[in-house]
């Protein structure tokens, strides 16, 4: 495994992150046991989750991912072995089981703390992420920002006030973004530095071979301001390992029992795979190797967040961290975002 430590601290983490949304829902809490076992053996130290997970959110598996890791927790004694990061839910009309009022306020924002580390088993989380913003912007498949009615007052230096209240009290040691514009994540950098107020070290963010829009902003903001991007769905929801391509139908594939998932679907998805695959094959790589090395190696990735379904594909995922591709590959795969660029916002 390779190491790095999150953005301005002295926290160790590995660059290849478990996320564990799947837990609950497409796995069992054995499964979900079965996978942190693996991952920690070999090396990977780091672990996600939300209080919202599993994935697709509905009231009745509503804190289940974080509930499996709370047992494992409990049955391993390792918590100290672990950089764990949460999430709280951002506004959603349809997460009102969630709590009674689901924004960023002092009240909302300790009572979903609190309910996660109940479900955690934890004192503390290491990491604690909104998981996307209380305004309205451009997230969750959006190419670009459009202009609407939005309620929203600017209260980001009073969630940074209340955040900061349980980094005094050790229930949370840092905190980060998730889903995140440049002008959310500078707006929450300018209201640290004039109010002595936690600096966030994180945004989690979509970054694959489908999905390169990090890049457009985004990412000069993170080089430049030292905000780690934690990569999520760098597999396009499985559709980078090109086992679609096949014509096989993979009827317990994710994109197969949630269709609403549709962001990878495309046809020019569809086409800008078959392309990077011919591209991996050509270099001796599988597609999988080559689409996780690509976000490993970016220089403002942090880690790369992967779920799996199974121990096999988390047994790939994981060896990936050994691939570098060279910058005759890096070319190849630019010249096809330059034809097909971002097939899937």
């Amino acid at each position: 495994m390779k190491y790095t430590t999150l953005p301005n601290t002295d926290i160790k983490i590995s660059k290849i992150c478990l996320g564990t949304m799947t837990f609950g829902q497409q796995n069992t809490e054995a499964d979900g046991h079965a996978q942190m076992d693996y991952a920690l053996e070999n090396g990977v130290n780091f672990f996600d989750t939300a209080e919202m997970y599993s994935v697709p959110a509905r009231q009745e598996t509503y804190g289940s991912t974080e509930k499996i890791i709370g047992t494992w927790f409990k049955k391993t004694g390792k918590r100290e072995e672990v950089v764990l990061a949460s999430k709280i839910a951002g506004p959603n009309p349809n997460f009102g089981y969630m709590r009674e009022n689901v924004d960023f306020s002092p009240a909302s924002i300790k009572f979903a703390l609190d309910q996660s580390l109940q479900r955690l088993q934890t004192d503390y989380v290491d990491l604690y992420q909104l998981h996307w913003p209380e305004r309205k912007a451009n997230f969750f498949g959006q190419r670009g920002f459009k202009v609407q009615d939005d309620a929203w007052e600017d209260n980001i230096q009073n969630v940074l006030e209340t955040l900061d209240g349980f980094v005094k009290e050790g229930k949370i040691k840092h905190i980060g973004l998730s889903n995140e514009t440049p002008w959310g994540i500078m707006r929450f950098l300018e209201e640290s530095k004039y109010q002595n107020l936690p600096r966030i070290k994180t945004v989690q963010n979509p970054y694959s071979l489908l999905n390169r829009t990090f890049e457009m902003g985004s990412a000069e903001v993170c080089l430049r301001e030292n905000v780690g991007l934690l990569a999520y769905s760098p597999m396009a929801f499985g559709v980078l390992s090109g086992k679609f391509l096949s014509g096989e139908s993979h009827p317990n594939a994710r994109i197969k029992l949630f269709p609403q998932f549709s962001r990878y679907n495309s046809a020019q998805s569809t086409e800008a795979t078959r392309l990077y695959q011919e591209v991996a094959r050509k270099n001796g790589l599988t597609l999988t190797e080559m689409a996780l090395a690509f976000v490993t190696q970016q220089a403002f990735v942090t880690s790369t967040i992967i779920g799996a379904t199974t121990i096999e594909q988390l047994k790939e995922n994981i060896t990936t961290i050994d691939v570098v591709l060279s910058d005759e590959i890096i070319a190849e795969i630019n010249a096809i975002q330059a034809v097909i660029p971002d097939p899937a916002p």
